[in-house]
């Protein structure tokens, strides 16, 4: 299993969110920007201070980290992804199947995934 390369610094975030495509899930949306001169994808996530408390914050990126680990080996290469969590959505009761049913839908709207085109 290869490691996931991060997003860490503010332009990258601002440039993906501002020239990328969204998508949208029922918690999560996404901001997908093709970037063509790397062979491998970048993650970003981004959680607002307003949503919750810094624990279950954390807790929510493990979730949306590991569902997409899950699809990782499955994804075109050369994108940059930003994955925020929507206001309205409640992030108390929120489960893991719940993140990887819109991490899975995202990518196939953003028509990313290899085999499930």
């Amino acid at each position: 299993m290869k490691k996931t390369k991060m997003m860490k610094k503010n332009y990258e975030f601002r440039n993906v969110l501002t020239k990328g495509t969204c998508f949208s899930g029922k918690n999560l949306l996404a901001f997908i920007q093709k970037n063509r001169q790397q062979p491998f994808n970048f993650l970003g996530l981004a959680i607002s201070v307003k949503i919750c408390k810094a624990v279950k914050r954390n807790y929510l990126k493990r979730l949306i980290r590991e569902s997409y680990s899950f699809y990782e080996e499955q994804l075109k290469t050369g994108n940059q992804i930003v994955f925020l969590w929507k206001k309205k959505a409640d992030p108390q009761n929120v489960q893991f199947q719940d993140i990887k049913k819109d991490v899975e839908s995202i990518f196939m709207q953003a028509k990313i995934l290899k085999n499930k085109e």
